[in-house]
């Protein structure tokens, strides 16, 4: 059994009109390619120039929500295909949150289905707060809340999904917890530095999928992200140079091997379509012939579990 899914390569602006044309315009090619399930990149509705900026674009996002939730419906109407979508987006603070002084934004992982309906949401847990050697500066906790809550695992048309964004891959105990919870295919939607990822990122993605035994999905955002707003004025230069994002979307099979992956002949910032087709047959064999969660020894190590 194989089933087909597509990740959304792009380098999101600070304009959310823009961005959503360029989703649209992926999931019309994914339906044409027969995709099922697309996977778009963290923060697909924006990217901003600090954590004030941030926080006045996210008020857009519900309404880029909304947009998109129609877009689906439509493309699906006119394609007499079906396809979900999984994107990374921001959400405003909620009125109980600003009460208590917090208005940070939530980062966070929406499934939406073939009939615009959304069906989960998981918000980031671990937020990257690091200072890059040669690299930049970034504390995401300024800016994001963390999440509290494991995600349940999610039927799709592709296979059991668990969710995580970015950050969270450096923490194989989650990835462990989903594997636990019946998933067969874990996503990571990314905005990984430059630094950050050509260093980790093929590496995290094979190791968690080694891990898990589980199909590994990494949407990406790539290039020089244009952060200029005119209805935004700090001061700053129009392109925050620093936020250059790796690319290199890619999805990785149980056993550990980059099944497909973006061109590595594109050098521009293009939003790019990356294919691929999941075999329950090898994930199957490398589950029963390598029977991992049938050796863990956990009582030796149950903190871990727990």
């Amino acid at each position: 059994m194989a089933s087909r899914i597509a990740i959304g390569q792009l380098c999101s602006t600070a304009n959310l009109t823009k961005n959503l044309g360029v989703v649209t315009s992926l999931i019309s090619r994914a339906l044409d390619n027969d995709v099922s399930l697309i996977f778009f990149p963290e923060a697909t509705d924006y990217l901003s120039q600090n954590a004030a900026h941030s926080r006045k674009l996210a008020q857009e996002t519900p309404q880029f929500i909304s947009s998109l939730q129609l877009e689906i419906r439509s493309l699906v109407k006119k394609s007499s295909k079906k396809i979900d979508v999984s994107i990374g987006v921001h959400l405003p603070s909620t009125g109980l949150e600003l009460q208590k002084g917090d208005d940070r934004v939530k980062n966070v992982f929406l499934y939406i289905d073939h009939r615009g309906e959304i069906l989960h949401s998981y918000q980031k847990m671990h937020l990257f707060d690091v200072d890059v050697p040669n690299g930049p500066i970034l504390k995401e906790s300024k800016s994001v809340q963390p999440g509290k809550n494991i995600p349940d695992i999610l039927d799709t048309p592709a296979g059991k999904l668990g969710t995580e964004i970015c950050y969270d891959v450096r923490f194989p105990e989650l990835s462990l917890k989903l594997r636990e919870k019946g998933a067969q295919i874990l996503c990571f939607p990314s905005a990984f530095t430059m630094k950050t990822g050509e260093a980790h990122w093929e590496l995290l993605a094979r190791a968690r999928a080694i891990d898990t035994q589980c199909f590994v999905v990494m949407p990406a955002q790539k290039g020089e992200h244009d952060v200029s707003d005119p209805n935004w004025t700090t001061g700053e230069s129009k392109k925050n140079v620093q936020r250059i994002s790796w690319g290199h979307s890619m999805v990785v099979d149980p056993w550990g091997t980059v099944i497909a992956h973006s061109d590595p002949n594109n050098k521009t910032d293009e939003p790019e379509l990356i294919i691929a087709d999941l075999d329950y047959n090898l994930l199957e064999n490398v589950r029963k012939n390598m029977p991992l969660w049938d050796q863990r020894a956990l009582k030796l190590y149950t903190s871990v579990n727990d």
